[in-house]
């Protein structure tokens, strides 16, 4: 019988602050990550210091937040009110010491459990806050959460307002990066939210003047609205929405006191509601909710008191109560747009036209693809039972009581060899694997209704669960894995292809990838390094000295499930897929999958790499050593 582990108090340990911070980040910010994901943990502890400085914005004091990132500091300024300088330290290293306790103060803040930059400060190698108000000014310095230092200045020009100056530890967030792509995004929502604030990020200005309407404005470009956009203001609700010409897809951007709420909640759930509900009032007709929503680009942000969301990072509204003397989320927001909506439609008649007119063309293409659909789905249903394409993992996006829900991965692989490799390393609770038989279709040009006649398609959708919308998505990075050769390559192209055409906001919401792997292995016998790039392979050459072994990967199959395990772990290195901003879906649909114009050759012959040269140049080295 197996001796029993003593229990005593011993065994019993109260961490401070700081160390719980740094034991258990994900507690406080989500996950780590390495700035290659928007929800990355760096860009978690950037939005908490910002968040503090909108509330100050909301609050009346300060129209402008200035921003500056250089060589992974981060600097931001508000010209708010300040911290009360008795209090600059204790707001900073004190957990459950904030002003935002008192509803008084803050009435809808998103921080209100004077958490956000005691994390900021504790997940931090270098750490400073510095409050100015009534001519006085107070600094604090941190490392990992330990002040180091503190001033005092009874006088001082300054204008009033707080600094925070932080740069992330790099032993919690490893090989970390600042996408700026990410960071711009996440300003924008900033100033789409509240209007007449001005955010200045490296010197680039962000101003907003109309709201969601921009916000939704930015994202649709105007020759692929079905009609203007609608745009509805009210006391702590605003909403807008329009539809796409050519998108298939449903697509919201739901928030709450200024917190994007990626995952929704229930104020999102209650306005998918509410515009069926009133449209079908107002056509009269009892037309389906699929077809209401179909290709509708929407936006809804409401304010409300003390909210309670589903985790720290809140990204999904919890609350049931607008709170004070307002009713429920579901009966506000049902009133707001019912009364809203409907008087906007009898007032825009063509409006009104045009949208009956899509719902009726996408009650046609759903009865039109209904027969296929249904032996689509018992195909996958069988599939499923016995499916080889897709090895799943235990834990899923929705899963959001479970704290690694937002590390689950599904790697789409091509060939057996490479989707073993993976399978064989993967972790299984959270990493799942779905392989390709060859290359996939080319899906440019081509209706929704090849999703369920290609059994490839069909099966990947299914595996998503993304048919109708996002909202059930299984997996929150999606993560294209291929060779880096002309075939991978195309494959990637052709996966994208199928993801833009179908099911652009997966990539808009930034859930597809790329994964890195590596082309070289050098190694003595001490030491095995692994290049991603020549100037590393040459590199790890110079640190290993004398001649190491030189290995060069040519495809993923040739890389051992054992090594695998290195590129898919803690050091996996992933390039996500952005959309070109200047550039429309179809445009770049057009350009990369269309007929071969003289555009994209000359594109190519620009970007082409003459890597034989290199390639037979390593190869020269390797059989030399």
């Amino acid at each position: 019988m197996a001796e029993q582990t003593k229990y005593t108090e011993d065994n019993i340990k109260s961490l401070d602050w700081k160390e719980h911070i740094r034991m258990r980040p994900g507690m406080y910010i989500g996950k780590l990550g390495d700035g290659s994901s928007a929800d990355d943990g760096i860009y978690i502890l950037l939005k908490e210091v910002l968040d503090n400085s909108i509330d100050e914005f909301v609050m009346g004091a300060g129209k402008t937040i200035e921003i500056s990132i250089q060589n992974n500091r981060v600097i931001v300024r508000d010209y708010g009110r300040g911290i009360p300088l008795g209090k600059v330290v204790d707001v900073v290293s004190k957990m459950n010491t904030g002003g935002k306790y008192d509803t008084k103060a803050f009435k809808k803040s998103v921080g209100l459990n004077g958490v956000g930059t005691k994390a900021v400060n504790a997940l931090s190698n270098y750490f400073r806050v510095e409050s100015t108000r009534d001519g006085k000014s107070v600094a604090a310095e941190f490392e990992m959460g330990n002040l180091v230092n503190e001033e005092k200045l009874d006088e001082t020009s300054r204008r009033k307002g707080t600094k925070v100056t932080f740069t992330p530890d790099e032993v919690i967030f490893k090989k970390y990066k600042f996408r700026m792509e990410y960071i711009e995004r996440m300003i924008k929502n900033y100033v789409y939210l509240n209007p007449g604030l001005t955010i200045m990020l490296n010197g680039e200005k962000f101003y907003s003047e109309e709201g969601l309407k921009d916000l939704l404005g930015d994202g649709i470009n105007e020759e692929d609205r079905l009609f203007p956009i609608i745009h509805l203001r009210g006391d702590d609700i605003e909403v807008a929405l329009t539809y796409s010409k050519s998108q298939y897809s449903e697509e919201y951007h739901s928030f709450v006191n200024g917190q994007h709420t990626t995952q929704g909640g229930t104020h999102l759930t209650a306005f998918k509601e509410a515009i069926v509900k009133t449209v079908r009032e107002f056509f009269g007709k009892n037309y389906e909710p699929s077809d209401i929503r179909k290709s509708i680009s929407s936006a809804i942000s409401i304010k409300v008191m003390e909210p309670v969301f589903e985790s720290q990072t809140k990204t999904k509204l919890g609350s049931t109560d607008m709170g004070g003397d307002k009713p429920t989320v579901r009966t506000f927001i049902l009133d707001f747009v019912k009364r809203n909506l409907d008087n906007y439609l009898h007032k825009n008649t063509e409006t009104a036209a045009k949208l009956q007119r899509k719902i009726l063309q996408a009650e046609r293409e759903r009865k039109d693809l209904s027969g296929i659909r249904k032996l689509a789905r018992e195909r996958a249903k069988k599939a499923s039972l016995h499916n080889k394409k897709l090895r799943d993992c235990r834990i899923h996006l929705g899963d959001v009581k479970k704290e690694a829900y937002l590390d689950t991965t599904l790697f789409i692989t091509e060939g057996d060899s490479a989707s073993g490799s993976i399978t064989k390393s993967r972790n299984v609770n959270t990493q799942a694997v779905f392989s390709l038989k060859g290359k996939p279709l080319n899906s440019f040009g081509l209706s929704k209704k090849i999703v369920y006649e290609n059994e490839e398609f069909n099966l990947l959708q299914a595996a998503l669960n993304i048919e109708d919308s996002l909202e059930d998505l299984r997996y929150n990075n999606i993560v294209i894995a291929t060779d880096a050769d002309v075939d991978g390559m195309h494959i990637r192209l052709l996966i994208i292809t199928f993801f833009l055409q179908f099911f652009p906001e997966l990539i808009r919401n930034g859930h597809l990838y790329i994964l890195q792997t590596p082309l070289f292995r050098v190694r003595n016998k001490k030491e095995t390094i692994y290049c991603y790039s020549e100037e590393e392979r040459r590199n790890a050459i110079k640190k290993l000295t004398g001649k190491p072994e030189i290995t060069r990967f040519k495809g993923l199959g040739e890389i051992s499930p054992d090594e695998f395990k290195h590129f898919i772990g803690d050091d996996i290195r992933l390039d996500p897929v952005m959309l070109d901003k200047e550039k429309t879906i179809e445009e770049l649909l057009t350009f990369y999958m269309g007929k071969n114009t003289p555009d994209r050759q000359e594109f190519i012959i620009d970007n082409l790499r003459l890597e034989v040269d290199l390639v037979e140049e390593i190869e020269d080295e390797i059989n030399k050593s």
